[in-house]
This record gives C-alpha cells, structure tokens and sequence, in this order.
C-alpha cells in the first residue's frame, strides 16, 4: 500500500506512524527503557514507548525543516533485555536511594550500588555497539531514553567516529558529579563521565542549567574551557535588559566546534511542558527557544552528527502529555539533523 504522509497513522505502524525499515531509513532511532538510578520522580524507562506512540500523532510536514520523514525514520524494537535491566537495578538501588546514598550504609548497600553500576555499564556497552554499528552502516542514530545515564554509550560511539566533536547539553542539571548517591553511573553524573572518559569530546557546551552544586561548577571552572556552562538565571536576566534571544543563541554556538552531538534531557525545557520528568525544575526553554537554538546550531554551518532525547516520562492514567511534547522535540531534533547534513 503506497504511503500517505497526509493520513491518520494506522495502529501499530512505525514511529511518527512511518513504514520505513531500519535497511531504509536514513535514521535510526535506538530505545533504551533505562533508569536505574532516578532518585525523585520515576518513569523515564516508559519514555521511549510514550514518544512512540505519540509520534503517531505528529503530522509530518514541518514548517522549519520540511519533510525529514521523506529520508526515513525508523525505531528499533524496544529491547527486552535492556528493560530486565532496569527493573533488576532499579531492586537493587531502592535502598541505597533510600537510604540517601551507599555511604550511609554498611556492606550490602555497598554491594548493591556495585551490582547497579555493573548494569549501567553492561546497559550503556550495548547502547555503545549499537550506536556503533549503525554508524558504520551509513546511518545517522538517535538515542530515545530513558534517563541521562544512558546516553553515554551514544556519545561515546559518536565521538569515536566523529573526533573533536561536541556536545551542545540542553538540561535543567548539570550532571558533572562524579558520582551520586554512590553510583558512579548516575543520570546526575553522565556528562562528568563523559569529560573525563571520552577525550573524542572536544567541549561542551550547558544550556538551561538552573540546579547545580559547587563541586559542579568547580568542575567546570577548571577544566580549562573545555566546559562552557550557560545559566538560565543570567540568560533570563540579561534578555529582562533587552539582549535577544537569537543573540544569545548566536554567542552559544560560536563555542562549539563543527561536528555537534545534541544530549537534550526534556527537563531543559520549561516544566509545564514536561510535569512527569523525573526532577523538573522551574524556569527552562520554552519550545520556540529550544528549536530557535537548533536551528542557530545549523544556521552557523555546523553540522549535528546525532542526539539523544532522556527523562521523558509518561503522566498516570495515561497521561499522553509528556510523551507528545517529547515526540515533536524528537522530530524538530531530526529534521535539524538531516537539515545540516543536506
């Protein structure tokens, strides 16, 4: 049956409702049902069937980036055993969450937070080879989470094919701990693991950044300028005196190099439009602003080498809320993708 692109999307097709296969499509999208270490809110390892079934509902010409869908998209299965992970490690870091951290406990809570990184490791491994192998086969990858812990696997795959990239960071946090409660693989500590075991990664570059620690920012300020963080109190403080946004995107990515890998947790984004995240935080991008600075990022040249999307997290009772903001952020992020390689 020839595809409309203009019709409703039948029950069960692919996302965004597209019958592409992965040997078809231009872009890959790997789910990981992940998030052993969330420590306030849950649900992000649902994030990647929400957004899955919401994209059905995105219509597919879109007015800044055309017809991404004319290349191919295409959504792996969601991995079983990814998803057994999960729920083994997230057992195992229930009480060490809480108890406030392994510290704060003898042995066993020790042992526990060890069996959690191992599946944080094992989990972001795959996610690694994965990512690896569709690049190799000429495929441009997105990471659909899922928390932040998961995506190290995919910066670090794209660094390996893309050398002195970086990572333009949309998020409410910082995630430069070094660890978190004691799990050296926390969504609070992904892109400190990244800086410090990913020399692929040329910089980084913060944007949204509202909840941070001193150890964070001291990180930061002694990295040599290889860690740009960009405050959402002084972006907003400095626009409240007249300064444009498109100024400011313009001076965001003028620190980044050519080849940019996006990392977009959704609690970067302004809380009303993602209530369900794990750790939303007032303030943020609205919408507009976000594919205001993707946009920006194609505009000056560069080119956006892949992405991840984390921390979406479906309502209760069916809430679609999150998982349809999180579908059309995914698709501008695609578009924007396949804009800048054009």
């Amino acid at each position: 049956m020839p595809f409309d692109p203009s019709a409703a999307a039948l029950e069960g097709s692919g996302v965004f409702g597209l019958p592409h296969s992965e040997e078809e499509a231009a872009v890959v999208l790997v789910p990981v049902p992940f998030e052993a270490t969330t420590s306030y809110g849950g649900g992000a390892s649902g994030g990647p069937a929400a957004i899955l079934e919401a994209s059905r509902q995105v219509d597919l010409y879109d007015v800044e980036t055309g017809r991404p869908y004319e290349a191919g998209i295409h959504m792996l299965p969601i991995p079983a055993h990814v998803a057994a992970l999960d729920r083994e490690a997230r057992a195992a870091a229930a009480p060490v969450i809480a108890a406030g951290g392994a510290a704060n406990g003898g042995p066993e809570l020790a042992a526990a937070a060890a069996r959690v990184d191992a599946a944080s490791r094992e989990v972001n491994d795959w996610v690694e080879g994965e990512v690896r192998r569709l690049l190799a086969a000429g495929k441009r990858v997105g990471l659909v989470g899922g928390d932040h812990a998961v995506a190290f696997g995919s910066i670090a795959a794209h660094a390996a094919a893309y050398p002195g990239m970086g990572v333009l960071h949309l998020d409410a946090h910082a995630d430069l701990r070094l660890a978190f409660e004691g799990f050296q693989h926390s969504h609070a500590s992904v892109l400190r693991n990244v800086m410090d075991g990913v020399p692929g990664v040329a910089r980084l570059v913060q944007v949204g950044i509202r909840d941070v620690s001193d150890e964070e920012m001291a990180y930061a300020a002694g990295a040599g300028g290889r860690v740009v963080v960009h405050h959402d109190a002084l972006l907003a403080a400095e626009r409240f005196e007249g300064v444009t946004w498109g100024a400011q995107v313009r001076r965001i990515v003028e620190a980044l190099p050519r080849d940019v890998y996006l990392s977009f947790d959704i609690d970067g984004l302004d809380p009303t439009l993602c209530p369900h995240t794990g750790t939303p935080v007032p303030g943020g991008l609205s919408f507009q602003q976000a594919c205001a600075l993707l946009a920006g990022v194609v505009a000056s040249g560069r080119r956006i080498v892949g992405l991840d999307l984390v921390e979406v997290a479906p309502g209760p009772d069916g809430d679609a809320w999150d998982g349809n903001v999180g579908a059309r952020l995914l698709y501008k992020m695609i578009g924007w993708m396949l804009k800048s390689r054009s």
